[in-house]
């Protein structure tokens, strides 16, 4: 059984909006192993998009622990979770956020310049099968090509973690499950552990571990692969 990457223990997230006590996280444990795939399955406000932000040290919590290998998220600072965030985390999310002056290659580059030990731009498109297509600007380009220069852009720093939020929200199916199987690939090919955030319950088969989350508490936690016994899989 491999040591967790990422461990959260007794977790719980409140906002206050005035007078208002939101709770967005109940007492949440899980733990994240080396190369998986996992998928985040849950209505809006379930709190899923409240977990991936506290792995991807957007966020801390109210209470309880989040720890990454030997470093805590649970407290530090900005500037802590911003190195963090700079040297461990891609993120991909439900919009592409590309710079419509810029070409894909030249979106790419905007991560690989300041990354430790990046990718070429072109190396990472090719690894979401676009090579043909790095010197053409976003509008130039379909929702799912746009979508997977977002991923070679969150790929190309080589993160331990990649975390998306909705990544085929909005395409249409067809080009989701394209933008799915990019996604596996470089979780099956770099080893990143990568976390899914989605509404579509047939994407579940995609997971090594799903996890089932309503009102801000884990559900259930199903393994679809042996290499994770159930039983293990949270603390």
């Amino acid at each position: 059984m491999p040591s967790p990457v990422f461990r959260m223990r007794e977790v719980s997230k409140v906002y206050h909006v005035g007078d208002l006590e939101v709770v967005a996280l109940h007492d949440v444990s899980l733990a994240l192993f080396p190369s998986e795939f996992v998928v985040l399955l849950g209505p809006s406000g379930s709190g899923k998009s409240t977990l991936l932000n506290l792995l991807g040290g957007l966020d801390t919590p109210t209470t309880g622990e989040v720890d990454y290998l030997d470093h805590s998220l649970s407290e530090g600072g900005d500037e802590r979770l911003t190195r963090f965030r700079r040297e461990h985390v891609g993120f991909v999310f439900q919009f592409y956020n590309l710079i419509p002056s810029l070409t894909a290659a030249e979106n790419v580059a905007l991560v690989t310049d300041i990354a430790d030990n990046p990718m070429a731009p072109r190396e990472a498109l090719a690894l979401v099968g676009l090579s043909e297509r790095a010197d053409h600007f976003p509008a130039q380009l379909s929702g799912g090509e746009q979508q997977r220069v977002a991923i070679a852009r969150a790929v190309a720093k080589r993160p331990d973690v990649l975390l998306c939020d909705e990544p085929t929200g909005a395409l249409d199916v067809e080009t989701g499950r394209l933008v799915l199987e990019v996604l596996e690939r470089v979780n099956r090919e770099l080893g990143t552990i990568t976390a899914v955030i989605t509404h579509n319950a047939s994407i579940a088969a995609m997971g090594d571990r799903v996890i089932r989350m309503s009102s801000g508490r884990i559900l259930e936690i199903t393994a679809n692969a042996a290499r994770l016994p159930a039983s293990e899989l949270a603390w």
